[in-house]
């Protein structure tokens, strides 16, 4: 997020993404109900408001950003397993193998755990190894700090390369701010729900953001420009605060995948399962069984055949999270507020439809170029 726009932009973007993601969130929290109508989906939601089209086109734009997202999660749970493996042995093993082992074990866990609802057991775990995480990585970085005195805090490349970077960062940024399900989470709240999920935004947009920068920050600080994508590696050890880092990594990734793949198994789920029959019949077992083999299948491959982890962030955050984060809020807003609202306000709502949806096609364009570039660059189920 830092490295292609630097220190002053890069601190600006992180505050000004930040904060429009907080109020896009916070104003589609309001529209959870609508004429007494409930909407615990957001393509539901849409599709009130505007017709089956917008119904699908969410459908499709949520879809993406979940298996997309998913991806990430293989790719960063293998990159996780490649490390400990490095600081254990000196096996051959490549990075693929490592992305088969995360697949299966992100199989096991959604047959395990079946729904979103039964993960709420596992989240005192995936707390505390976060925490675990945080504390490691920064004692190990602050004491690389002392011993790194070259460097290099510039934006690389030619001017073309700095520009679609740049709009590349702004897209990560937006990934790390938001997941384009607040409605499906909403869902899972106790009354009052609108007045809990804006206490949950601000407790997120306030401690939570400043976890996830500042992991980000003072990963920059410490290492510039040359900083990996993937932070765990540039770290000097000792051994041991190593392999625990990253298997706190991998574990966390296992919980946290599984919230965003949740929607996928339930829409899945609704369509094959027989729902007649209780979700533990023996029938609608092998049937779950074969629907998550299915999909963690695909993805897996494609993830291995595909391992640039920053380059598909950058395009779930371009292509899907623009319009479901910024501008269908604005458009709820003026369709169902329009009328009564003021003047400034409808002006207001507008212009954040057309900069975002600008922002979208641009963003995406430097996904798409960073990918093409990578894919000439490097080969297919490369080792990296």
């Amino acid at each position: 997020m830092l490295v292609p726009l630097g220190w002053a932009w890069g601190v600006v973007c992180l505050l000004i993404v930040g904060a429009f993601t907080y109020y896009a969130n916070w104003l589609l929290a309001g529209f959870h109900l609508i004429d007494g109508h409930r909407f615990i989906r957001y393509r539901d939601l849409m599709g009130f408001v505007f017709g089956r089209k917008l119904y699908y086109v969410t459908w499709v734009l949520q879809f993406l950003t979940l298996l997309l997202g998913n991806m990430g999660f293989i790719l960063l749970g293998g990159r996780s397993l490649k490390e400990i493996n490095s600081e254990l042995s000196l096996s051959p093993m490549r990075l693929q193998d490592f992305i088969i082992v995360t697949g299966v074990a992100f199989f096991v866990y959604s047959v395990v755990v079946p729904t979103m609802s039964a993960m709420r057991r596992w989240l005192a775990l995936s707390a505390a190894l976060s925490f675990t995480f945080i504390a490691i990585l920064l004692g190990i970085i602050i004491k690389d700090d002392n011993t790194n005195t070259t460097r290099d805090y510039n934006v690389h490349g030619s001017k073309a390369d700095k520009i679609f970077n740049s709009f590349g960062a702004i897209a990560a940024i937006l990934v790390c701010n938001t997941s384009g399900l607040l409605p499906e989470i909403q869902s899972t709240l106790r009354s009052p729900v609108i007045k809990n999920m804006r206490r949950a935004l601000f407790l997120q947009y306030t401690v939570g953001l400043s976890i996830y920068y500042g992991v980000s920050i003072v990963g920059y600080w410490a290492y510039g420009s040359s900083v990996s994508e993937f932070l765990p590696s540039e770290l000097s050890g000792p051994k041991w605060a190593k392999i625990l880092l990253n298997s706190a990594v991998f574990l966390q990734n296992i919980i946290s995948q599984h919230m965003f793949v949740a929607p996928i198994h339930e829409a899945l789920d609704t369509k094959f399962l027989r729902l007649d029959e209780k979700i533990s019949s023996k029938e609608n077992l092998i049937r779950r069984f074969l629907l998550r083999f299915s999909l963690f299948t695909l993805n897996t491959f494609l993830a291995a055949a595909f391992p640039f982890m920053g380059d598909f962030v950058n395009l779930l955050g371009s292509f899907s999270l623009f319009p479901l984060t910024f501008v269908f809020p604005s458009m709820i807003f003026i369709k169902v507020r329009g009328k009564t609202a003021r003047s400034e306000e409808n002006a207001w709502h507008w212009a954040i439809i057309i900069v975002c949806s600008f922002l979208s096609i641009i963003t995406t364009a430097s996904a798409v170029r960073l990918i093409v570039n990578n894919v000439r660059s490097y080969h297919f189920f490369a080792d990296n």
